[in-house]
């Protein structure tokens, strides 16, 4: 199990946390999420997640169904940061 931080710009926040898109697009994959807002700017948000399989999380991550999910909830891509544990 691979731990990872990503964090990333969002429209809404309320709108993001509140979507079932991470669920469905990292549920089947056992993947599992926990979400944080940033206090300081109400834009940028972050998650946990604990990785089984990295490569097919970055496999998901290159698909239409996770660019799919990024645009419904509002994801502003060019933001993204993800880091793995050392």
């Amino acid at each position: 199990m691979t731990t990872l931080l990503a964090f990333h710009e969002v429209d809404d926040v309320d709108h993001w946390l509140s979507s079932p898109r991470r669920s469905e697009l990292f549920g089947p994959m056992g993947i599992t999420v926990r979400t944080f807002r940033d206090m300081d700017n109400p834009s940028r948000v972050g998650l946990i997640m604990d990785v089984p399989d990295v490569a097919a999380f970055q496999q998901a991550m290159e698909s239409e169904a996770a660019a799919d999910a990024m645009k419904y909830d509002g994801v502003r891509p060019e933001t993204l940061v993800i880091l793995a544990e050392a």
